[in-house]
């Protein structure tokens, strides 16, 4: 089932009221889909397979690769092109996956895939996603089944009736919007509880540690506080989302995907610089 028809198949499997995406004439719901995961969602930054210096494999864009091993897992990240698993799935099902976790069987999805986040795409946003991932070249790449040592919740919340657009503009609102459910920084850049990121009493607060082929990684503390942004001008901060680096002209490591924010708008990345502002201050983590 293509995407002209996922608001009937939504509608068929306990999505009805998720409406009709809205959009300019200036912008098909591909393109708002193309913007999205090649851009601020960064989908590749996890299910494109890469070389050993680190950059993408031609040809093989969302075709899948390994993402992150820890004692508790290792995950692969599945192909995403319509030669995967979800080439087979309706539209409702694979929005179904995208947001809430759960694959047609009934079972979930697990980390790192920022559910906690995505729950809150908008529906047009959603819609967009999976319009655009129908248009993908099929690529051929077998990838393996992800290997959790812990037990998986039997869902990350209850069903997702309808998320409302965030109207676009250089705004707080639309900045936390890009900042949570689409770019889902404040996910990697909040430490984790037992349940996972504490966004209740330590939103962007930093200290989250990641480990990969580059060496560790630790997240930077993104609130307003003096050891997070506040003494940083929006162009230093533009420059360290988009470009890799430090005032000081040293590079920053992944897993950030810079490449794809650097694809955002100039009005989307102020939004998101404008939002960042407003994260009330927290020290480092200790």
């Amino acid at each position: 089932m293509h995407h002209k028809l996922l608001i009937a198949s939504l509608a068929l499997s306990g999505f009805a009221s998720l409406a009709a995406p809205s959009q300019t004439a200036a912008e098909t719901l591909e393109e708002r889909g193309a913007y999205l995961v090649e851009g601020p969602a960064g989908c590749g930054n996890c299910h494109s397979p890469i070389d050993d210096t680190g950059n993408p494999v031609l040809g093989q864009n969302l075709a899948g690769r390994f993402v992150i091993e820890m004692p508790e897992f290792t995950a692969y990240a599945p192909n995403i092109t319509p030669a995967g698993a979800v080439g087979t799935w309706s539209d409702a099902e694979l929005a179904r996956a995208i947001r809430e976790g759960l694959r047609p069987d009934g079972s979930l999805i697990g980390p790192p895939m920022p559910f906690s986040m995505y729950r809150g795409l908008s529906d047009t946003d959603l819609s967009a996603i999976v319009a655009y991932l129908r248009t993908l070249p099929p690529v051929e790449n077998t990838v393996p089944l992800s290997d959790y040592k812990i037990p998986l919740p039997p869902a990350y919340g209850p069903p997702v009736d309808t998320v409302a657009d965030i109207p676009r503009g250089v705004t707080v609102d639309y900045g936390a919007y890009l900042a949570g459910p689409v770019a889902h920084c404040l996910e990697c850049h909040t430490p984790f509880g037992p349940t996972g990121p504490m966004l209740d009493t330590d939103l962007g607060r930093g200290g989250l540690i990641i480990e990969g082929p580059w060496g560790i990684s630790i997240a930077s503390n993104i609130t307003s506080h003096a050891d997070g942004l506040a003494e940083y001008s929006d162009g230093e901060i533009a420059d360290m989302v988009t470009k890799a680096q430090r005032p000081d002209g040293s590079p920053m490591l992944p897993p950030m995907p810079y490449p794809y924010l650097a694809r955002m708008t100039e009005d989307d990345l102020a939004a998101l610089i404008l939002y960042l502002r407003t994260i009330p201050p927290l020290p480092d983590v200790d």
